[in-house]
């Protein structure tokens, strides 16, 4: 682990926390106080996310990504109750099985309990991704106090809750959800083992120091570990921060051979045999994953961008009026560890021809930090001028902004943007549990809606398959039908 000091701002040093006040990694202006700031329990935290996240899964009323329903939920109802469908990907063994179980586990419980009814298999998983997303909150409040101070944390758990893609996406079944759950706490562990290798000059605190950081790089290495077996593209993260400390650490042996490569065995061996079970035969999940969408460019078929879609459009939209505090954050901050690690992700997957908003959603909240430590430096100082009394101040003016802008957004895409495929399906399963359905026949995009999952019915059901072919060139059904309807239903 790297004895290294962390990267800060010319400036003071840090006071002790009981004096800590707003953006200790720049210096405070001549003839104006720092405001002091009031420590927020993580209980109260952790409860005002739990809170949050679980009314911001109630409002998720829209369909954003098939891989949601299809990846997710309907190989979970396969697994719970016999009957749901596997794409092509299952069927390859592109997929773990590790994120479906959890909310087999679900469903189980709910069919236990005999509240497997349409509006509980609609809203549940939802709800217990609501859960996941909460521990996300206060993992990003814990980095952002280690990394910064309590007054950057608050600012920083307030962009998170406000920006608009953040409350779109974080309680949906993505495995990119969890993956950003697991990336923001294994972040925290790993950061909070490089302060505690730092060492206390306090004897009495020494002990306790080398105890903590062993433990803290430990649960860090874990997490690290789930994350990939949830995603196997998460790789992407950790080896950028393991490489970022391992050159500067002087126990590379240990570290390595002690550390990394047994909690990556075990938990490789764990998921392996999990797959291996539930898919019958020998399949090594993560090795056909990354030969698909990285070395053979599979994930293409589903469409390519331009290789700067990240910085100009992609993660521009996600982050949103919270860009230019991200850019003001950064370069004030001096913190270019995790702005390095940004960087990094959105310049790697740049190199993939396939885009997409939520594969780098991991990152989306260290962006949303340094917004933290933008909004934090603005409200630094006590003094205010007579002419700043008269009028909002800069800090006032931006909250405002972020509001109005995110909030908005936030409840239209959730709540009417694409909703009409989750309304029919919600409308066919009570439909179908009151016994008025006997097949369906979905004549429209494939994996447009949700499937068994949400009806929860094992009727005939039908949908326009759109598995690639292994000849380029060859439509599938439903480009065959969008190409010419009247004849492919004749």
């Amino acid at each position: 682990m790297s004895h290294r000091r962390r990267s800060q701002a010319a400036g003071p040093p840090r006071p002790p926390p009981e004096e800590e006040g707003v953006g200790d990694s720049s210096p405070p202006s001549p003839g104006k106080a720092r405001r002091r700031v009031k420590p927020w329990p993580e209980r109260w935290v952790l409860a005002l996310a739990l809170a949050f996240r679980a009314a911001n899964a109630l409002l998720v009323r829209t369909y954003f990504n098939p891989d949601e329903h299809w990846q997710c939920l309907e190989v979970a109802h396969r697994i719970a109750f016999g009957y749901g469908h596997l794409i092509w990907e299952w069927k390859r063994g592109l997929r773990g099985y590790l994120h479906p179980l959890i909310f087999a586990a679900l469903y189980k419980f709910l069919a236990f309990l005999h509240l497997d009814t349409p509006w509980f298999m609609a809203m549940a998983p939802r709800l217990l991704q609501s859960v996941f997303a909460t521990f996300g909150d206060l993992y990003l409040y814990k980095l952002s106090k280690l990394i910064f101070n309590e007054h950057v944390a608050q600012w920083a758990l307030f962009s998170q809750l406000v920006n608009w893609f953040m409350f779109f996406c974080i309680t949906r079944t993505l495995s990119n959800s969890l993956e950003t759950v697991l990336t923001v706490a294994g972040l925290y562990y790993w950061f909070n083992a490089i302060e505690s290798s730092k060492g206390i000059s306090v004897d009495s605190k020494q002990q306790t120091a080398s105890y903590r950081s062993p433990q803290s790089r430990k649960m860090a290495l874990l997490i690290a570990a789930l994350a990939c077996a949830v995603r196997p593209t998460s790789a992407i993260t950790w080896l950028y921060v393991g490489l970022l400390d391992f050159i500067q650490t002087k126990s590379k042996c240990r570290l390595l051979f002690l550390e990394v490569i047994p909690l990556g065995a075990i938990i490789l061996a764990v998921t392996t045999f999990l797959d291996w079970w539930m898919y019958g035969s020998r399949v090594i999940v993560p090795l056909n994953f990354l030969k698909f969408n990285l070395f053979s460019s599979g994930g293409d078929y589903y469409g390519t961008h331009v290789f700067h879609w990240y910085f100009t459009q992609g993660f521009p939209s996600m982050i949103w009026t919270f860009l230019p505090l991200l850019v003001f954050g950064v370069i004030n901050s001096r913190e270019w560890r995790i702005s390095g690690l940004i960087a990094w992700v959105l310049g790697v997957y740049s190199l993939l021809g396939h885009k997409e908003f939520m594969f780098v959603l991991p990152v989306l909240p260290l962006a949303l930090m340094f917004s933290g430590y933008c909004l934090a430096s603005m409200s630094q100082f006590k003094g205010k001028s007579l002419h700043e009394k008269r009028h909002f101040s800069k800090l006032q003016l931006s909250v405002i902004l972020l509001v109005i802008t995110n909030v908005p957004m936030a409840l239209y895409m959730s709540l009417f943007h694409q909703r009409g495929t989750e309304d029919a399906m919600f409308y066919l399963s009570k439909e179908a549990h009151d016994g008025r359905v006997n097949s369906v026949l979905f004549l429209m995009p494939c994996h447009s809606t949700p499937y068994y999952s949400s009806l929860h019915s094992s009727l005939p059901m039908r949908f326009l398959d759109c598995t690639p072919s292994d000849n380029k060139g060859t439509l599938d059904e439903s480009d065959r039908f969008l190409m010419n309807p009247l004849d492919f239903v004749g």
